[in-house]
């Protein structure tokens, strides 16, 4: 069950300017039906299920839509300490008693059931699996074991056994990974990975609490430990209510290594996971902390501040009631009077779901990243942290360029607009590299919501340690002690994080829900740390680039990625803080040096918009001498766009316009040039040019009216010859007859 309904203080939600960093959205799922018993969350399909005496009532959380119609099967009447579908939905699995769990076959309708010796052992748990191994895994007093599900026989088959003594454990299907507590004090933790890799087991470790007193050793609870997942990397927080210290610990494939300690100012909290954003949830103090793990730093993206309702008012409960009695439903009031945050009736479940349980409410967590971008002081930490954001990218990008476009409007000093660029510009390339920047995702499908087992786990009988029972496809037969890899040797098991940790494909920013790859252990603790930078390691290899040199199309398709590309920073930033910045011309030609600074170390195309604009300030301001460096030095790029701007700056200045003809005959722009000569009157020696390098697409007519323009007879007869002897059948043209004519007349 997901938790017991009590009172709590309620929370004021009249003021929507409330400031606060993480919100849930009205309206809620409802997931309450007449009659209903209990509630209980199946994280490996997401859904939440509600009990009545003979039915079972299933919301799909994901993608998350607070509209969802629920569907409906049958049930036998009867204890339920626990239930969930198979991930094929094809069988559902109750568990009746503490020795009995009982499978249905939706398909056929038979159910069978499958018990423990009452005497010796009980059972705790259960839950599916994905492996190719086993279907099923029936937690134990006595240790794990695992089944797989037969079709003909429509029966369990055990599979193999860990013999293990358990007192509570902890699974997510979101990371695969199950925690056993064994010991006095359940502090001796052991862990398995059961994904369709195959199964990996951890190393034990021990985790050390501070005591209260000198002769007083507290014993571990369940709902002390969470097991959650940032960046595709599995942690383990400990909350030690002693200390006040909420430990963090990370999974490497042979070992579990503590990360650090984060400070807890409440007697109960919760953590949830929202776009790989750590939630600590100080459920007294009624506030939230924010955490960001993939920075080396351990202090909080921003100050504690409430949770916030956002978009509840009056008039969307009137409009939400009516449209409830226009449909025929019975929907619950939700009133300022029932509403609570953070009331013991509140359950999280991992990683950003939490369930109203008195009320049948079922809500999703979300960040504000523009409360969080506008509190904070540290420009580039901030950047950085919407960089790494998947889930509203856009939002994300949007917020960096107009964090820079304010930087820059108010002069900040040019290093730390440099500062930005590097960043912005880092993360681009990184996205092209990995490709990340073209992959098309849906926002509630880029982290796998998941729970811990939502039953709070039992107590259970003291521990010993027995050998394996080894039997399966995948199985390795060997020993329990130290490290052991079921499944694969260390060299046979793929890797895509370098360092050695415990990995989860699924949770990194690109997953795809229902195909999920396996979840796999890392070879070990050394090696260097890879930025963890979403699809890269899985989806990067197929579009791989060095460089943004990639069609204006696909630059377009921002989508998984809030990356800002050299054309999004001039048109967003550049284009648009130029006309406030006419005045200082200089300040703004030193961003833009930057700018270009930072896209060629990362071996960026340039847009030659912004090349251009760099060529329209110098010479506005006349700054002619720089200008010419500029160009003379290739800090701009050469492009027929900038030359044709040089042409037109160089109305003022002669040696302005010649870089720009110059320019044009560099990029064998041999029709713009011959063109050129012709509007300046240097028609014969744009005859002579066009000759020489073979240009036969520019009308003849347009020098036949230069010359006649220069009104110089010997020139119009030269350029009427020239025509006649290098152009088939002019002789014969009406524009041959008309200006030899003309020139008949002018000698005469």
């Amino acid at each position: 069950m997901i938790g017991e309904a009590s009172s709590s203080s309620h929370s004021c939600f009249s003021g929507s300017n409330a400031l606060s960093h993480v919100y849930i959205q009205y309206p809620p799922l409802r997931c309450h039906v007449p009659g209903s018993r209990s509630l209980f969350y199946d994280d490996g399909n997401k859904l939440i299920l509600s009990l009545t005496s003979n039915q079972v009532f299933s919301w799909k959380t994901a993608p998350y839509d607070p509209n969802v119609a629920p569907s409906s099967d049958p049930i036998r009447e009867g204890p339920v300490l626990s239930i969930r579908y198979s991930l094929d939905l094809k069988l559902l699995g109750i568990q009746r008693s503490s020795h009995e769990i009982q499978i249905w076959n939706k398909e056929s309708g038979d159910t069978f059931s499958q018990k423990c010796r009452p005497e010796s052992e009980s059972i705790l748990g259960f839950f599916w699996t994905d492996s190719p191994t086993c279907d099923i895994v029936f937690v134990k007093t006595s240790g794990l074991e695992l089944y797989s599900y037969n079709n003909e026989s429509r029966n369990l088959h055990l599979v193999q056994t860990k013999k293990l003594s358990i007192s509570w454990y902890i699974y997510t299907h979101e990371s695969r990974l199950v925690v056993l507590a064994s010991g006095m004090q359940c502090k001796t933790l052991t862990g398995y990975q059961l994904s369709s890799a195959g199964i990996i087991r951890l190393p034990k470790f021990e985790i050390v609490m501070a005591k209260p007193q000198a002769n007083n050793n507290p014993s571990l609870a369940a709902e002390d430990v969470h097991i959650i997942t940032a960046y595709g990397r599995i942690y383990c927080l400990q909350f030690d209510r002693v200390a006040m210290l909420l430990h963090c610990y990370r999974f490497y494939r042979d070992a579990v290594v503590q990360q650090g300690s984060l400070p807890v100012y409440s007697n109960r909290i919760d953590v949830s996971v929202v776009d790989n954003v750590l939630l600590v949830h100080q459920v007294e103090a009624k506030v939230v902390i924010i955490y960001d793990l993939f920075a080396d730093s351990l202090s909080p993206i921003s100050a504690p501040l409430p949770l916030f309702l956002r978009g509840f008012s009056r008039a969307n409960i009137a409009s939400t009631q009516t449209a409830s009695k226009a449909s025929g439903t019975s929907e619950s009031d939700l009133s300022d009077t029932e509403v609570t945050i953070y009331g013991d009736q509140w359950d999280f479940l991992v990683p950003d779901l939490v369930c109203d349980i008195s009320n049948g409410y079922l809500w999703k967590i979300n960040l504000d990243l523009e409360a969080i971008s506008a509190s904070s002081s540290e420009v580039q930490l901030i950047l950085e942290f919407l960089q790494r954001r998947k889930l509203e990218a856009e939002k994300a990008k949007q917020l960096c360029l107009a964090i820079t476009r304010t930087i820059i409007l108010e002069r900040r000093p040019v290093p730390v607009v440099a500062m930005i660029m590097d960043v912005l510009l880092t993360a681009y390339s990184h996205a092209i590299k990995t490709g990340s920047y073209y992959k098309r995702i849906r926002a509630e499908e880029t982290s796998q919501s998941g729970a811990s087992n939502v039953n709070k786990p039992k107590p259970a009988v003291n521990d010993s340690t027995t050998g394996i029972d080894a039997s399966g496809k995948f199985i390795k037969q060997g020993s329990e002690s130290g490290t052991e890899n079921e499944s694969y040797t260390r060299s046979n098991v793929p890797t895509s994080d370098p360092d050695g940790s415990l990995i989860l494909n699924s949770s990194l920013p690109d997953p795809s829900i229902g195909s999920e790859r396996g979840y796999l252990l890392e070879p070990g603790t050394s090696g260097g740390e890879d930025l963890p930078a979403g699809p890269s390691q899985i989806l990067g290899s197929g579009n791989n680039q060095s460089n943004s040199n990639v069609s204006e199309r696909h630059q377009n398709q921002v989508t998984s990625s809030p990356a800002t590309s050299p054309a999004d920073l001039y048109s967003s930033v550049f284009a648009q803080v130029e006309e406030e910045m006419a005045r200082d011309g200089s300040y703004l030609v030193a961003i833009i040096v930057e700018f270009l600074r930072s896209a060629s170390l990362e071996k960026l195309k340039v847009h030659p918009s912004t090349y251009v604009l760099m060529v329209q300030i110098l010479a506005r301001d006349e700054r002619y001498a720089q200008l010419g460096t500029f160009i003379m030095n290739k800090i701009i790029e050469p492009s027929k766009e900038v030359a044709l701007q040089l042409l037109e700056s160089g109305r003022q200045n002669l040696q302005i316009r010649k870089l720009g003809l110059d320019m044009l005959r560099q990029l064998l722009l041999h029709h713009d040039y011959v063109l050129l000569l012709v509007q300046d009157g240097f028609y014969l020696e744009a005859l002579r040019y066009a000759r020489k390098n073979k240009v036969n697409t520019v009308r003849p007519s347009l020098f036949l009216e230069a010359a006649y323009a220069s009104k110089d007879p010997q020139h119009l007869a030269a350029v009427l010859r020239f025509f006649s002897d290098f152009i088939p059948g002019f002789s014969s043209s009406s524009d041959h007859h008309m200006y030899r004519r003309i020139a008949a007349e002018m000698a005469s």
